[in-house]
């Protein structure tokens, strides 16, 4: 059995600590034996534990200190309006005298005007068995304390304590971020306003808003109006609603950062000006993904003079420093058929299509600098040309990163971070921006500014996209945010896991989904059937497909989201609980009684699941694409069932056992019926453990 761990952070390394440290009851005169169970998330860069506890009651008060601001005092209404709802007291949200507050919120100032990557986000909590103390140099530092104190919170019996400690916390990275692309599917705007609290619970600070692509034109301009009229199919933000978005995100300590990108991936914007194109058109909305011809012709100066006032029109809307203009992923080919843009070429010996594009990105940056934006683009538009204010988002990984650090320039590291790929929350935690091992000096490492999750939504739409960000992207935040030395998986899926409950608080759906999509899926009679439960046994050791295995399929954005691919989480608790569970298991199969009954009940589970599963899906067609899977964790666990009986009996498996189980496991691991196996590396360790006569 694995203990809950907890992560003691003192002076920058780690203390691994249990998690059951005893605190004092103040409601009591004898010892109380609660524990202090740590899930914060992201975890603080420095954390003492203290002896005894503050019981919450319906007398808890607030006061803010010499400072307050409307913020602050927002951000104070949301943190108590929690608090009452998740422990069931009748907090009264009054204001309170210094001395008799508990919970004591003290501010040096407002911070900045307009929020930048250099606020300062610094807090201590400090909290005792007779009140708890907040001080922060500005209002995000308070939201940032706000959020732990809320994270601290557990029952204790019959009542809500926060454990006594002291934490002194500023984040490693100052950007904190993730994208969500609303181009390619539009994302509802509630989904939106949710994502934003979801990233103040774990400190992220960046929203990176990817508002046009091939698929679709977003954001309403009143200058251009058939950017939507024409580009958008009707889903589109008003420009009102972009500003709520902007103030919304303000309110809770995050920067909203627009990319509008170009030359390339740019149709829509072409079907209502096509006079904008470097090639004849005609143009339309695409449907399919990938990367097309479509892009803006750099050689006419009414190319320029629109980009100039649109992106005035845009930082009006968008008051942050930055703007990001993408520029990745244009293919040139319109530029190198065009007669008339080669000629232009050859005249301002311009080499190749890579030399027109920094051409243009020369031309587009003095547009923001006009407008007092910074330039943030992906990796393609980092030439040393370009002045070395510019910020390059990596997508191609560290190397290129570093690169660009050592050339001057600023980045922000995306590699790895990639949501849609459907990795592991494991895989995302294990991904940082300085690596170990880099060869990077203080200097370049300053230029490394953090980095950013991120969302593409070839396939996502508004139903779906709550469960592919979330849980994982805790796990990025905690990475950006927490020191280097925080990298314990045990412990982040342990604090994950607590951390993905709070979240649902939000209004977030990446829990419920699955189970609405499998009622969805089986129809209302499975339920009365009891064939839900055989499903539920079924989908437990199942996830999406990775970016790829999904791509094979040549969807559109036409193209419904009803299969059991989009109702699936990926990473779902079942991998690594098993992994575990099998690792346990094998450092000693003979004397492992537990671990052997806990193995046997879930292969048997997995056996008997077969035949409801089959009956459900030949009522459902959309399940009944997935049969062979379901064939397959039937034999599955015969295969587990089987091995783990040689293993506890101590006796060998008949010659060409072994050759026969793996084959089957290689047939599992085949991409198959849009879903894939949880479980084929423990049950491939489990096989290779069995000796052969």
């Amino acid at each position: 059995m694995r203990l809950p761990i907890a992560i003691a952070i003192l002076s920058g390394t780690i203390a691994m600590a249990s998690a059951k440290t005893p605190v004092q009851n103040p409601a009591s005169a004898q010892p109380s034996p609660s524990v202090f169970v740590n899930t914060l998330m992201p975890q603080p860069a420095h954390l003492t534990e203290q002896p005894g506890a503050l019981v919450i009651t319906p007398s808890f008060t607030t006061v803010e200190g010499h400072f307050h601001d409307a913020r602050l005092d927002h951000a104070v209404t949301r943190a108590l309006n929690r608090l009452k709802e998740r422990t069931g007291l009748l907090i009264a949200n009054l204001p309170a005298d210094s001395a008799s507050a508990t919970l004591t919120v003290d501010v040096d100032g407002p911070g900045e005007a307009i929020q930048s990557d250099d606020e300062n986000e610094s807090y201590s909590l400090d909290v005792t068995p007779s009140g708890a103390h907040l001080h922060a140099a500005t209002d995000i530092g308070a939201m940032h304390g706000l959020e732990t104190l809320l994270q601290l919170v557990q029952p204790d019996g019959e009542q809500f304590i926060l454990p006594a400690v002291s934490i002194q916390d500023a984040p490693r990275f100052r950007w904190r971020g993730l994208m969500i692309d609303c181009g390619r599917h539009f994302i509802p705007f509630p989904v939106l306003l949710r994502t934003l609290d979801a990233m103040a619970a774990v400190k992220m600070n960046v929203f990176h808003w990817h508002l046009t692509e091939d698929q679709g034109f977003r954001i309403e301009s009143k200058l251009f109006p058939k950017l939507t009229e024409d580009g958008s199919d009707g889903l589109f933000y008003t420009q009102d609603q972009a500003r709520e978005l902007v103030a919304y995100a303000r309110d809770r300590g995050i920067r909203v950062v627009p990319e509008f990108d170009m030359p390339g991936h740019t149709g829509s914007w072409l079907v209502g000006y096509p006079d904008l194109a470097g090639g004849p058109g005609p143009f339309h909305i695409e449907r399919r993904f990938g990367v097309f011809d479509p892009v803006m012709d750099p050689t006419r100066d009414s190319t320029y003079k629109f980009i100039d006032a649109f992106i005035g029109e845009m930082a009006a809307i968008f008051p942050d420093p930055y703007m990001h203009i993408g520029g990745d992923e244009n293919n040139g080919v319109e530029w190198k058929q065009n007669p008339r843009i080669q000629t232009f070429m050859h005249d301002h010996n311009l080499k190749d299509t890579a030399a027109l594009q920094n051409y243009f990105n020369q031309k587009l940056l003095q547009i923001l600098k006009k407008h007092d934006k910074r330039m943030v683009g992906w990796d393609e538009i980092l030439t040393p040309d370009l002045p070395k204010d510019i910020v390059v988002q990596s997508w191609r990984g560290f190397d290129s990163l570093a690169a660009g650090a050592k050339q001057g320039y600023s980045g922000i590291l995306s590699a790895g971070y990639y949501l849609d790929h459907m990795d592991s929350a494991e895989d995302h935690y294990l991904v940082d921006p300085i690596p170990a091992k880099s060869d990077l000096t203080a200097d370049q490492q300053a230029r490394i500014l953090g980095g950013e999750a991120c969302m593409w939504a070839e396939y996502v739409n508004g139903d779906v996209v709550d469960s592919r960000i979330w849980p994982r992207t805790a796990a990025i935040a905690e990475r950006l945010w927490s020191p280097q030395g925080v990298n314990n998986v045990d412990d982040m899926y342990r604090r994950l896991a607590a951390e993905s409950i709070r979240l649902e608080s939000f209004g977030l759906t990446h829990l419920s989904q699955e189970k609405i999509g499998l009622r969805r899926l089986a129809g209302p009679s499975s339920e009365e059937a009891g064939d839900m439960n055989a499903l539920r046994t079924f989908v437990s050791v199942l996830q999406p497909p990775d970016f790829s295995g999904i791509a094979s399929e040549h969807r559109t954005t036409l193209s419904p989201f009803s299969a059991l691919t989009f109702v699936l989480p990926p990473d779902p608790p079942s991998r690594h609980d098993f992994e575990h569970l099998v690792a346990d298991y094998l450092q000693d199969p003979v004397a492992a009684e537990a671990g052997q009954t806990q193995l046997t009940g879930i292969f048997d589970a997995w056996i008997a699941a077969e035949p409801d599963l089959l009956r459900m899906m030949a009522n459902s067609p959309i399940l009944a694409r997935t049969r062979p899977r379901a064939e397959q964790l039937a034999r599955l666990g015969t295969l587990g069932s089987e091995a783990v009986s040689y293993l506890s009996s101590g006796q060998p498996a008949p010659q060409g056992w072994k050759a026969r189980q793996l084959a089957l496991l290689d047939q599992a691991g085949r991409l198959q019926c849009g879903v894939r196996f949880t479980v084929l590396q423990p049950l491939r360790d489990l096989v290779n453990s069995v000796q052969e006569r």
